[in-house]
């Protein structure tokens, strides 16, 4: 997927979350609400559009270390896309979706650049106590940006700051060829492959992303990050 088919798919995605903010809103009174801040604290990476849910426990949780990536977060961790993991969260019962960028909506997306921060709102059910959340980091093969079931602020007007780590989906080989990873970051290379269904890593699990080791196309000294990649500030509103 290059960056003219992740922009087309951003636009979809404006227009299926126009039914979700009416449906919301419809449904919006005594849900609780946070303000939520990510900040991309790599020095050249940018963040996908972020994928933001609330649910009620842990088995709802993005994803478990060690254990083979869902084939939704592999979709966004291998392409950028959040729609499949929107898609399966939708219909789950009590969980609230948004996907932001750094200006706040798809539409104005679709990334969210080194040092830029995406700030957002999202409701939570009474008893989903936890967030989680996604975004691709480009350019790489399936390493995201995560949180994953961290639990809410519970009482108004209390914030949190977080870290948020890079993980490998451990699903695609990490061979840092610009031909196999999207967006326009990859030395300037736009037409980069998507989401890939053979899952060819050494390890078919989640597990903390090693990084960039300029084995092929990318510049360690340019690309490579350590951890925390993101710090998130979360905020109950009400």
């Amino acid at each position: 997927m290059g960056e003219k088919l992740i922009m087309k798919s951003i636009k979809l995605f404006s227009l299926m979350l126009l039914g979700i903010v009416a449906a919301h809103n419809a449904s919006a009174q005594g849900l609780a609400r946070y303000e939520v801040t990510v900040t991309n604290a790599t020095n050249n990476f940018a963040f996908t559009p972020i994928f933001a849910v609330t649910h009620r426990d842990t088995a709802s949780a993005l994803f478990e270390i060690g254990q083979p990536a869902r084939v939704e977060l592999e979709d966004l961790a291998e392409g950028g896309s959040p729609a499949a993991l929107e898609a399966a969260y939708d219909a789950e019962r009590r969980t609230v979706v948004e996907i932001a960028t750094a200006a706040g909506t798809p539409a104005d997306g679709p990334f969210t650049n080194a040092g830029q921060s995406a700030t957002f709102d999202i409701r939570a059910h009474r008893g989903a106590n936890y967030l989680s959340m996604a975004a691709m980091l480009l350019p790489t093969n399936d390493s995201f940006m995560a949180l994953n079931a961290v639990e809410l602020p519970s009482r108004r007007g209390r914030s949190i700051t977080v870290r948020a780590l890079g993980y490998d989906a451990g699903t695609e080989l990490n061979d840092e060829f610009c031909a196999n990873i999207p967006g326009p970051q990859c030395d300037g290379t736009p037409d980069g492959e998507g989401t890939n269904p053979l899952r060819n890593d050494r390890i078919d699990a989640v597990h903390i992303s090693a990084g960039i080791h300029g084995t092929a196309d990318l510049s360690p000294a340019t690309y490579d990050w350590r951890n925390p990649v993101a710090f998130v500030t979360i905020t109950r509103i009400n």
